[in-house]
Parts: C-alpha cells; sequence; structure tokens
C-alpha cells in the first residue's frame, strides 16, 4: 500500500473552494480504485512524515505553506494551481494596492499580500526562507526539488515553464467532475442565472451583478465571501435589487438542484485554472459563460460562450447568447470523457507510482 499526506493552505476548511474539492474528490477516488491510504493535513502544524512514501502539495502560490514541509526526506509532487492575479492587482483593484502592483510586478506584489495576510489576519508566512528570499525563489526552489509537477492543463503548464524556466518530470492531471453527482437531466425545466464562486474581486460577481440588472433574467450567486473581501461583498450586496439572489457556500450534493434548474453558468472571472463550478454546471446541462482568462479554453474550448470580464456589455450579450443557445453535446461527451475523477486518479497514481520508484 502507498501512505500519501495532502497538504495544503491553512483555510482550506474553513474557506473552501476549487482547491478543496480537487484534494477531497482525488483522495476519494485514488482510495476508491487503487491499493493507496490518503491524510489531508493543513500547512501551519508540526507533521509526522515518517508514516508515508510521498507528499502531495497543492496551491503552489502559496509557496510558504509548502517550504516548510519539503526538507523531510520525502519525495513529493505538487499540484500547483497556479492562479495569476497580475491583472485583477494592476487594472481592478484600485487604490493604493494597484499602484503598487504596476510598480513592483505580480512576484513581489504576493511576497506583500503575505506578509499582509501575516499582519492582518494572523498567517504567519511559515518559512524563513521565505522572508528573506521572496515570492519568486521560494516557488523556483520547490520546483527544483519536486519529483513532479501535476498542473491541471497543457497551459497551466506552459506558463509555469515560462516563469520559473522549469523543465522537470510533469503530468497532466484534469480537473473534473463526478459524473455521479453532476449529469444533465433532458427534462429538466430550467431558468435562470446561477453562479457558484467564493465571492471575491477576482470571481467578478459585482460585474457581473450589473449585467444581469440590464436584462429580465434571475440570477442566484452561491458562496460565501471570502475573508479579506469582505467590503468587496457589501458592495455587490450594495448593488444587488430583487433580481439577485444570495445563498451561503453549499457542499456538492446541495449544489445539484441548483445546476438542474438554471438555464445558464456565469463564471465571468479575472482567472482561472479551471472554473470547476463551470464544468459541474456543464456537466448538469447549464449552458456556460465565462472569461478567457487563465487555462479555461484547455477545458470549454470553443463550446462555451465568452465575455471579457472588464465590460458590463460583453458579459450581459455572453448571457443573453447562451440563454437562447441550444447548449453543446461536444462539452458534455468531452466531459464525461476526459474530465472525470476516475481520469484524474489514474494518472496521478501513474505520477505517485514513478516519484517513488525515482527516489528510491
Amino acid at each position: 500500500m502507498i501512505r500519501v499526506l495532502y497538504i495544503s493552505r491553512p483555510t482550506l476548511f474553513s474557506t473552501p473552494g476549487g482547491d478543496t474539492i480537487q484534494m477531497v474528490k482525488t483522495k476519494d477516488f485514488l482510495e476508491r480504485d487503487y491499493d493507496i491510504k490518503i491524510d489531508i493535513e493543513t500547512s501551519g502544524k508540526s507533521l509526522d512524515y515518517n508514516n508515508y512514501d510521498l507528499i502531495h502539495f497543492f496551491n503552489i502560490i502559496r509557496p510558504n505553506n509548502i517550504l516548510p514541509h519539503i526538507e523531510s526526506g520525502i519525495p513529493y509532487v505538487v499540484s500547483p494551481i497556479y492562479v495569476d492575479y497580475s491583472e485583477y492587482d494592476q487594472k481592478i483593484r484600485g487604490g493604493f494596492t494597484a499602484k503598487v502592483s504596476k510598480k513592483i510586478g505580480k512576484n513581489k506584489t504576493e511576497y506583500l499580500k503575505s506578509v499582509a495576510r501575516w499582519v492582518k489576519n494572523g498567517e504567519y508566512p511559515g518559512s524563513k526562507y521565505y522572508l528573506i528570499h521572496g515570492y519568486k525563489s521560494s516557488i523556483r526552489k520547490i520546483l527544483d526539488n519536486c519529483s513532479a509537477l501535476l498542473p491541471n492543463s497543457q497551459n497551466e503548464l506552459n506558463r509555469i515553464k515560462s516563469d520559473f524556466s522549469f523543465d522537470a518530470e510533469s503530468f497532466i492531471v484534469p480537473n473534473a467532475v463526478d459524473s455521479s453527482l453532476f449529469k444533465k437531466e433532458t427534462n429538466a425545466v430550467r431558468s435562470g442565472v446561477l453562479c457558484v464562486a467564493r465571492i471575491e474581486g477576482l470571481k467578478n460577481q459585482l460585474n457581473l451583478i450589473k449585467a444581469i440588472k440590464q436584462t429580465d433574467y434571475h440570477l442566484t450567486i452561491i458562496g460565501n465571501a471570502s475573508p479579506n473581501h469582505i467590503e468587496y461583498y457589501k458592495e455587490c450586496r450594495r448593488e444587488a435589487n430583487d433580481q439577485i439572489t444570495f445563498i451561503e457556500h453549499c457542499n456538492q450534493e446541495e449544489l445539484i438542484k441548483y445546476y438542474q434548474k438554471s438555464k445558464v453558468h456565469a463564471m465571468v472571472s479575472w482567472f482561472e485554472t479551471t472554473g470547476l463550478s463551470s464544468l459541474e454546471a456543464a456537466a448538469s446541462g447549464c449552458n456556460i459563460v465565462i472569461s478567457d482568462k487563465g487555462d479555461q479554453k484547455d477545458y470549454f474550448k470553443n463550446d462555451v460562450l465568452y465575455a471579457n470580464p472588464s465590460s458590463i456589455e460583453s458579459i450581459k450579450s455572453a448571457v443573453q447568447n447562451a440563454y437562447n443557445s441550444k447548449g453543446s453535446e461536444n462539452l458534455l461527451d468531452r466531459i464525461n470523457n476526459d474530465f472525470t475523477w476516475e481520469e484524474t486518479a489514474k494518472i496521478t497514481f501513474k505520477a505517485y507510482e514513478e516519484s517513488i520508484s525515482n527516489h528510491k
């Protein structure tokens, strides 16, 4: 039996997101189909590595959460979930953060964010190396010593190679949907627009609200406010009218009924590595509106409607066109064939076996 330790951000379960689903579902399907035992832990704890054959880290954009654990002598792999906040920081956030980000660039901006989380929320950066050498050097150190990288798409891998001159072993591990939960009901009666995501500036719910107010549609937003974006959440509530309904975070089983009755799922984020809720919504029969920011085209290709996240008119037009569209059977077929947790587990297990074997 292979024993694997999963480690990710301290807020993995208190502020759940797509990475939470990715970790839990990967664990579930690996343990179901292979001779493997996985424990999930959050960074910041003192952990005993001796019981494990391999460590699997998630979220390389928080290198300070990973660095304290890489000197154990245990081989490790990394699912990067390499989100790029730079366009949002420099063009949208406004104020002091935007000015600083434009001047110092994305790597130093991310370093300052981690320091700010330390000051504001008590999230200690976790590593002296990180504090001394900074964001980019810390990520490079993690990459240089990992046994394999497990990005969610070819585009994500290309971005990492470009930013860090990385050229080690890699396995493209798709993000996925649980086909036993999310499936299209042919006779479902659908209406309205849905957006499932944490409420924060990067997800761009405010512009979606403004666009929907120029239509006759109803919008349901499901998700909690990100702890560091409470003011943004309040602004969304102030902008909303009776066309907009807010619902707190739901687990996957609870989401099924919302996906099944919605006509369109719209998430016009400033960046997505996958857009997991868009993938789940598509599998459930929703027509999809997304932005073209990030790595999403590797998943959705030309089978969805794309919107410019900065343009209210573009978002409105995309939602209207999606609302009147028949949807894409090609996308449904691709999800059912390529983006299942069984496929994710198969490729991940191969990466584990090779990493352990090469280390020995």
